[in-house]
């Protein structure tokens, strides 16, 4: 928090006693808990790794909404903890309805919140907190970093740690710095590299990337939101001179080829309808917001509702899975799609071949099936609960689309909306019980769902 507290201090904003009395409280908090418990024991196991972690993200989302209370008099509570949420999960759903009006401090403060939980709040701690390491880093680990397995890069999960938040730090830095190349000025350009590298969405601006309706910003930002979306254990492995990792990658391949096939189905549709005589906007538009809407980044160069019916079904699609495990991503993610198509693949050659024993394999090595019921539990999991966010939304008087699409968008960490939520809407109108339904999807689609669903099941609690 010190960082927009200096903005505002350099800015003479009206954040700046929020901003301070937010730091006294974050930190009187902290102390008392470092200096005022002491543990019986120092062991973490998997069972206090999974509470642990869900606690900190809710939690912490308390704490981040302090300088959205304390600096803006007419705020309601659920409204800033949805804020706080929506930043720390990156998801970018916003309930304010002109950000241009807020504060320099909150505004660098929507950002960095998400830049923090992009790649992960724990997994930040595990890099600066050597304590962590010794018993139950891996616990931790495997708790937050989303994906269906997870690969350490060095032999202590702090180095991995480390590895993965020297590849965001550097990615951060390029883009701060190609943005400030183009027409950006010096805190907007900081402010978008935040949002874009961890695939966030918040903007400085309320249209969006579009504000600026430069070409040159629109292909900075939508390389890295790509390079967000892809595994950061690949692009580590890359940067070692691993030239390989990513084009012998099964999955990264996938994922080009849904993008490419995505981007041409809209520009086609965009044609034979008329609504783009520029085809170079029409090529742009489209791969910017499918790249946008996968990596659940959620920025928007121009208003997508305008295209059609078909585009909005799409997108939902493209949302439901995302893109790369392993990436600051969120959704389905592609990794479970292939698995899913190929398990199905396997299931009707057994129709006609029941005897046969056949295996999934993914960059040549087999799934285990262990691997493989847990995804479809999770994709099972993951449509039930975005059928039981749209009812609710439905109940509280809002249409189909715009209901799956909003639930869509929390589940999946997007931050789009259609309707009521869409480009010229905002979060601020749906209803207090559809906000707690979204902050409860965000969490859990923050989570990769176990970790958090697991901890309401009786079985947690009884050992």
């Amino acid at each position: 928090m010190l960082f927009p507290f200096i903005t505002d201090i350099i800015t003479h904003d009206d954040s700046l006693k929020g901003f301070f009395m937010s730091i006294i409280i974050t930190v009187v908090a902290g102390m008392c808990m470092a200096f005022g418990i002491k543990p019986r024991y120092s062991d973490l196991a998997t069972r206090e790794a999974i509470l642990l972690t869900s606690l900190v993200w809710l939690i912490f989302s308390l704490f981040g909404m302090l300088p959205f209370v304390f600096s803006l008099p007419d705020i309601r509570i659920i409204d800033a903890y949805f804020e706080a949420v929506s930043g720390f999960t990156t998801t970018g759903a916003s309930i304010f309805t002109d950000v241009e009006s807020l504060p320099h401090g909150l505004l660098l403060w929507r950002s960095l919140m998400q830049w923090v939980g992009g790649m992960g709040i724990i997994l930040f701690t595990l890099a600066v907190l050597p304590m962590l390491n010794h018993k139950g880093g891996i616990q931790l680990f495997n708790a937050e970093v989303s994906g269906i397995t997870h690969d350490k890069l060095r032999p202590r999960i702090s180095q991995t740690a480390k590895g993965l938040w020297l590849v965001y730090i550097i990615i951060s830095i390029a883009e701060f710095v190609l943005l400030l190349l183009g027409p950006m000025e010096t805190f907007d350009a900081l402010c978008q590299t935040l949002s874009t590298v961890s695939t966030g969405g918040f903007s400085t601006k309320n249209s969006s990337i579009g504000w600026w309706d430069s070409t040159y910003i629109s292909y900075v930002v939508l390389l890295f939101m790509f390079l967000g979306s892809v595994n950061f254990q690949l692009l580590y492995r890359f940067g070692h001179g691993d030239f390989k990792a990513l084009y012998k990658n099964d999955i990264f391949k996938c994922y080009i080829a849904v993008i490419l096939t995505s981007s041409a189905l809209i520009v086609f549709s965009l044609i034979i309808s008329g609504k783009y005589d520029d085809l170079h906007q029409a090529f742009l538009c489209p791969l910017f917001h499918v790249v946008s809407g996968m990596s659940s980044t959620g920025f928007a160069i121009s208003n997508y509702e305008q295209w059609g019916q078909f585009t909005i079904v799409l997108f939902i699609i493209l949302m439901f899975f995302g893109a790369c495990a392993g990436s600051t991503t969120s959704g389905a993610k592609i990794d479970r799609l292939i698995v899913l198509i190929k398990n199905t693949r396997n299931e009707f050659y057994r129709i006609i071949h029941p005897n046969s024993i056949t295996t999934v394999r993914v960059n040549n090595k087999v799934v285990p099936n262990e691997a493989v019921n847990k995804i479809i539990a999770f994709l099972a999991i993951f449509v039930m609960i975005l059928a039981i966010c749209t009812i609710i939304l439905t109940l509280c008087g809002y249409s189909f689309i715009d209901s799956v699409f909003a639930s869509v968008s929390a589940l999946s960490n997007i931050g789009y909306g259609a309707g009521i939520t869409g480009f010229d809407g905002s979060f601020f109108y749906v209803a207090d019980v559809g906000k707690i339904t979204l902050i409860f999807a965000m969490i859990a689609g923050r989570l990769e769902l176990f970790t958090f669903l697991v901890i309401f099941t009786k079985y947690f609690w009884v050992k």
